[in-house]
């Protein structure tokens, strides 16, 4: 690196934090201590190309820092970030191949553009001037261009720049979205993805880096995409390039598939699964491929020969979550991040020959602290249509021996989505103060299998709802639960999911809180969203044209005359993307004369991400479920005659 680098010591600030002095303390952590546990770096692990360092982003510093891979002092890049002051993971931070620039995209200029800095001088040079948008991108292996997807005409498109002179050249003029390139290990042709129009479909096409001589290398069919390819993903080219990686729901479960480049032969699985695969990435010597894979929220790190044989398991956290390796230049070691259950991700290094785990950085603040958060219980429970659901449940934390505690269902996004082995803030903060809660993975969920994630399709808020019912009925057989004090809460889909059950389960649950969530799809349809909504939309419930009898019956303002438990919606104040369904499901139970609470929260689009406005939802969420799941008003009983 070069002078204008400066060393800094992450975990500093949270040190500071004063800590509990018992670890047998029944008081519950303050917020504050709760929402400090957070991790110190994100986004996906890049070594450099001499191996001597790894660059990751820094949530302290507000940009990059490299790190020694064996431990050690970080280092600050000092890119000024302008813009939005902060790094993202959409921004792809990344060294060139040959090591002399780390690119990465920001809107500091105006539109987001890529922008390089030199780590010869460390200059910055914004090198597009696309003004649009930008999704993906990569660098060709002789470092002389970058690769990328932008939509200045409409849509996604392949572009490519030269970095010497930073002339711009559109690749590829497609109606359909083409996006996520990348080069053969000789520079001489581009691959990208193509989605059809229902975002369900995937080409692989290989192009001339002018765009010229296309030719389908593959095609993948019923892996619906709502990242518009981010699911999908890169396609990834052996280092000898005789073949290729991707990713593919075609056995029922996302596995990585291996085909051969010149179309000759059919493609095979790296290491066939029942269970989800992410984060692929060949070994620089192309003998390995490493990759995490999911079983019931359990991510471990596995690497397989790709020639075929038992995958090696690197690390398999005890209760925990990898994400996204990176292989050492040298293929003898992987970096790549690891959560747990009681801490937030870090990142970690890991010998493929046998080498203990090491951990780089230290995000948990220093003392008793993980003694004093509750650990949660996986758990199954049985549903409607002989479904088993998984579940996460955190016992509450100070109920007297003889007491009863209220429950809380959390419901997460999604729908496709997962609660896993990683540190849940939120629902940590009402377990220690005396809630039992419940994380359901739901019918519709992912991590379980196409067939489970596509159970709610057509059906959202009825089949789905099932779950939630079944969930809360589970709650009322546990001994420390009192059955009358089940609340549901989640935000985003769980957010429709609440909706769902003040409107279609009125008698269920006694106080219900809709975070951001969304209650009249035909409304939505006809106004402001984004075009991956639709998308989504049109896959789980059908097209609007053919289908809108399932979006009405799937809406729950339709039904808002059942409501009977008390509502209370909280959302972010802005605009963008629907905040108008909160407002109009609040207008609806004003209109019938129901007992709601609407608050939002400053400097926010729809979804509260600020950690203050975090911690005054809390605090909005504490004081409503202990009015109305802790108050003394009770099911009636006849009266004697």
């Amino acid at each position: 690196m070069t002078r204008a680098t400066a060393p800094i010591l992450l975990c500093a600030a949270l040190a500071t934090l004063p800590l509990p002095t018992s670890p047998q303390s029944a008081d519950p952590l303050p917020i504050d201590q709760l929402l400090a546990i957070e991790p110190v770096v994100s986004g996906t692990p890049d070594w450099s190309p001499d191996g001597s360092s790894i660059l990751i982003q820094s949530s302290l510093t507000g940009g990059l820092v490299t790190f020694p891979p064996g431990g050690g002092f970080p280092t600050r890049i000092p890119i000024e970030m302008g813009g939005s002051g902060h790094f993202l993971a959409s921004q792809m931070p990344g060294w060139s191949p040959r090591g002399s620039w780390i690119s990465y995209l920001s809107d500091k200029g105006g539109s987001t553009e890529i922008w390089l800095w030199s780590t010869a001088d460390g200059a910055e040079r914004k090198l597009t001037q696309l003004g649009a948008r930008i999704n993906s991108m990569s660098w060709s292996p002789d470092e002389r261009w970058i690769a990328f997807a932008g939509d200045r005409y409409g849509n996604y498109d392949i572009w490519r720049v030269e970095v010497a002179t930073g002339h711009v050249q559109r690749i590829t003029r497609d109606k359909r979205y083409e996006v996520f390139p990348s080069w053969t290990p000789d520079s001489r042709r581009i691959l990208h993805v193509r989605l059809n129009d229902s975002w369900e479909d995937h080409e692989i096409v290989e192009t001339d880096p002018d765009g010229g001589d296309p030719r389908t290398v593959l095609v993948d069919t019923d892996f619906f995409d709502y990242g518009a390819g981010r699911t999908f993903g890169y396609p990834q080219v052996s280092p000898d390039g005789s073949r290729i990686l991707f990713r593919s729901h075609r056995s029922g479960w996302i596995n990585y598939w291996l085909a051969p480049m010149d179309g000759k032969g059919e493609p095979r699985p790296i290491a066939a699964a029942e269970a989800d695969q992410s984060g692929a990435v060949w070994s620089p010597d192309g003998r390995w491929i490493a990759y995490t894979e999911n079983h019931n929220g359990h991510h471990d790190l596995r690497a397989v020969a790709v020639e075929g044989g038992d995958p090696r398991v690197l690390d398999s956290p005890d209760g925990g979550m990898i994400t996204n390796p990176s292989w050492s230049p040298d293929s003898r070691q992987l970096a790549y991040l690891k959560a747990g259950l009681l801490a937030p991700q870090e990142l970690h290094v890991v010998g493929m020959e046998g080498d203990a785990v090491l951990q780089i950085t230290h995000s948990m603040p220093a003392g008793n602290l993980p003694t004093r958060l509750i650990v949660p219980e996986k758990i199954h429970y049985p549903s409607t249509d002989g479904y088993s659901i998984p579940a996460y449940l955190y016992r509450p934390a100070g109920v007297a021996p003889g007491d009863a505690a209220p429950g809380i269902l959390w419901i997460h996004g999604g729908p496709t989505s997962q609660f896993n082995d990683t540190f849940q803030q939120h629902v940590q903060f009402f377990a220690q103060r005396g809630y039992a809660v419940l994380l359901p993975n739901i019918r519709g969920s992912s991590g379980y299998g196409k067939d489970f994630a596509d159970a709610n399709n057509g059906c959202w808020g009825h089949c789905d709802l099932e779950d939630v019912v079944a969930g809360a009925d589970y709650l009322r057989t546990l001994p420390e639960i009192d059955p009358e004090r089940i609340g549901l809460t989640g935000t985003s889909y769980g957010g429709v999911m609440s909706m769902y059950a003040a409107a279609f389960a009125p008698d269920v649950f006694r106080a219900i809180v809709p975070g951001s969530g969304y209650a009249d799809w035909v409304h939505f349809f006809h106004s402001e969203n984004e075009l991956r909504h639709v998308k989504l939309l049109d896959h789980e419930l059908g097209p609007f044209a053919t289908h809108e009898h399932i979006w009405r019956n799937s809406s729950a303002i339709y039904e808002v005359d059942r409501v009977s438990a008390p509502v209370f919606m909280v959302h972010g104040e802005g605009r963008y993307p629907g905040s108008d369904q909160s407002e109009l499901f609040a207008a609806a139970l004003e209109n019938r004369y129901k007992l709601f609470r609407y608050t939002t929260y400053p400097n926010e689009n729809y979804y509260v991400r600020g950690k203050a406005n975090r911690r005054q939802m809390l605090l909005d969420m504490l004081d409503f479920f202990e009015e109305f799941l802790r108050d003394e008003m009770v099911s009636a009983e006849p009266m004697d005659p």
